[in-house]
């Protein structure tokens, strides 16, 4: 099959997916933040570390564009650039082991991953920030598989652009710096690439400073210290922080990490120069989510995520594993998983008090299952006055601001408890 064939068909399917296990109502954390901001519908000027730039412009432009609310808008983006990331992986895979098998699994592997299915069921910036992350890996593979010029520049266009999705990518430096060094032979490129990458990187800072914002705000926030804080941690915690990402590992990979490792040794035996670019990235992205004091800090291993996925396919492709083919299609029983997974946990007293708990949001339903159709939304918890055991004020401040907004705009309570 064509490999574009393929490519269009992983699109379709994982749209598909995508959409049928979206939000039925706007969820809880800061899902109502970026759909406040949309739908006040102005564009943003400045690129902090919080506001995610390209991502709430591209939703404004498209709820303009099409005359759709910005809940709608957002999901466009959300499950468009999920379902094109999966498709971007199975290229990447495809350009390095031309094994359409192990291509195709890999990349399915990841769309089925959880920390990235449950992203692309709710209104976060986290799968269009993969679509230019794998982007730029893809660029440097072909740089080395293809040695096609076009993708030094490439690369350093797509990291560059990232950034101004979201901050972390940053992390990803050592990465380019690394893949320009072993390019160094290829002056012109070379030279233009980082030209490229600095550009984008500094006109973060211009854009800011010129806006009357301090020099750290594209890469600081005064709402919390949780870069700070994640060197304040006992000796016992950051034990724990690292065997907890060690399950977040198995949980978003499940028996596929075993050849996820398989291809980390075979890339290291194969090719040192590209297996130390991906190791600078990885080590980056894998330390600081580890450790990051952030409660949700497994979606920042996305990144990371997106690089290991690269190395089952790599690692499936190997010779010794020829025989699998015919067993490829366990990775579609991976959504049974996790269902399995919710259903032992809710036999469990722990789980069942984590359940109940957490029931004001859905429970366990919430941080088990990746799918968010049928779920519990923040307006109409906020406007029926619902109390958590828990603090969520900075969400329901943002969703009472969200409800004013749409009263204004004619809706009743009614139809806003149906967001």
């Amino acid at each position: 099959m064509n490999k574009y064939l393929s490519a269009v068909f992983l699109f379709i399917i994982f749209f598909g997916i995508y959409y049928f296990g979206s939000f039925s109502k706007i969820p809880f954390a800061d899902c109502i933040g970026f759909v406040f901001s949309a739908e006040k519908g102005v564009l943003e000027t400045t690129a902090t570390a919080i506001n995610h730039f390209i991502y709430i412009n591209t939703v404004i432009l498209i709820k303009n564009l099409l005359g759709i609310n910005a809940i709608e808008a957002s999901r466009f983006v959300v499950i468009s650039s999920g379902a094109a990331t999966v498709s971007v992986i199975y290229l990447t895979v495809k350009s390095i082991t031309k094994t359409e098998w192990a291509s195709l699994t890999a990349a399915v592997v990841f769309g089925f991953s959880f920390t990235f299915w449950r992203n692309a069921e709710i209104i976060e910036v986290y799968t269009y920030n993969s679509l230019w992350v794998s982007l730029f890996f893809f660029s440097m593979i072909k740089s080395f598989t293809e040695k096609k010029k076009i993708y030094i520049l490439l690369s350093s266009l797509f990291l560059g652009i990232s950034l101004w999705l979201h901050i972390q990518n940053i992390l990803l430096i050592p990465a380019l710096a690394v893949f320009i060094f072993y390019f160094r032979n290829e002056k012109k490129y070379a030279v233009v690439s980082l030209l490229i990458f600095v550009t984008l990187f500094s006109s973060l800072f211009i854009l800011n400073i010129s806006q009357g914002l301090p020099f750290k705000s594209a890469y600081s926030s005064e709402r919390g210290t949780w870069v700070e804080d994640s060197f304040k941690k006992a000796p016992l915690q950051y034990v724990k922080d690292f065997f907890q990402s060690l399950g977040y590992l198995l949980y978003n990979f499940n028996l596929f990490t075993y050849f996820g490792i398989a291809g980390i040794l075979m890339l290291y035996k194969r090719n040192r120069e590209m297996f130390f670019v991906f190791t600078a990235g990885a080590v980056c992205v894998y330390g600081f989510s580890t450790f990051y004091a952030v409660s949700d800090n497994y979606v920042f291993f996305l990144p990371f995520n997106i690089i290991f996925a690269l190395s089952i396919g790599y690692g499936l492709s190997s010779t010794k594993y020829a025989s699998l083919r015919k067993f490829s299609w366990v990775c579609l029983l991976i959504p049974a998983g996790y269902l399995l997974f919710y259903k032992v946990l809710l036999l469990t007293e722990k789980g069942k008090e984590f359940h109940t708990f957490k029931a004001y949001k859905g429970g366990l339903n919430y941080y088990v299952l990746p799918w968010m159709n049928n779920n519990i939304g923040i307006l109409e918890f906020t406007i029926d006055k619902k109390q958590a055991p828990e603090t969520i004020e900075w969400m329901t401040s943002s969703s009472m601001e969200y409800i004013e907004l749409l009263k204004s705009k004619g809706y009743t309570e009614e139809q806003i408890r149906k967001l």
